[in-house]
């Protein structure tokens, strides 16, 4: 067991303990507690767990989709990560030119029944594959918005410009290092409304101190 496992289990034995339970949009429900953090130092290495399966390869190709400043699914699943699908998938079904069987609240009946669940599967096949076959409908229905990777490389300013800041955090750090200043934000008030999902990792901050980096970031 590492460090990473040992700081996740302690977070879990938390929250069980002495966590509050919530109700949430999903309406599956949450056991909750507030402002927890969690350290890692990455001279001991990679704080990837051990105790439960992380699927690694759908990891890196989700924060590569985010750095090129992607917002369309279709590079996921060109790489054959479905984390995003259900956010596009509920765009598709629930506009006027979708002539299925009815998805609605898709999520939670392919929990509950196991007959729905088939067909739920084989309208997201289709929607899948017509998002890697055709340009137009993958430009249409593979869009989630202007979520992280379009405010990490073009967040738009009220003069119409874009502020790409991977680049000015990374060109900070190397010519002003103690800056204060070296975050970047996920968070655009403007844009929640026409996002699929608000950012959950909102913001990060680097710091530099004696030549090593640090960064920490803030998970709603």
């Amino acid at each position: 067991m590492n460090n990473a496992d040992k700081e996740y289990l302690s977070l879990c034995n938390r929250i069980l303990n002495h966590g509050i339970k919530k109700e949430d949009r999903t309406g599956t429900g949450t056991i909750s507690i507030f402002g927890h953090q969690m350290r890692f130092n990455l001279n001991e290495g990679f704080p990837l767990l051990t105790t439960k399966r992380i699927p690694f390869r759908l990891v890196v190709s989700e924060l590569l989709w985010f750095i090129k400043g992607d917002t369309n699914i279709k590079y996921l699943l060109e790489n054959n990560n479905n984390i995003w699908n259900e956010w596009a998938f509920e765009k598709w079904v629930n506009s006027d030119e979708y002539d299925g069987p009815d998805m609605t609240n898709f999520g939670l009946r392919s929990q509950q029944d196991e007959g729905f669940n088939i067909l739920y599967q084989e309208q997201m096949d289709k929607f899948k594959n017509r998002i890697l076959d055709d340009e137009q409908f993958a430009g249409k229905y593979g869009e989630l918005g202007d979520v992280y990777g379009k405010q990490w490389r073009q967040w738009r300013t009220t003069s119409g410009e874009m502020i790409d800041q991977i680049k000015d955090v990374i060109e900070t750090i190397k010519t002003n290092p103690d800056s204060r200043r070296l975050i970047v934000s996920a968070w655009n008030p403007e844009d929640i409304p026409t996002m699929a999902l608000p950012p959950c990792h909102s913001l990060f901050q680097f710091y530099v101190a004696d030549g090593k980096l640090s960064c920490q970031l803030y998970q709603r």
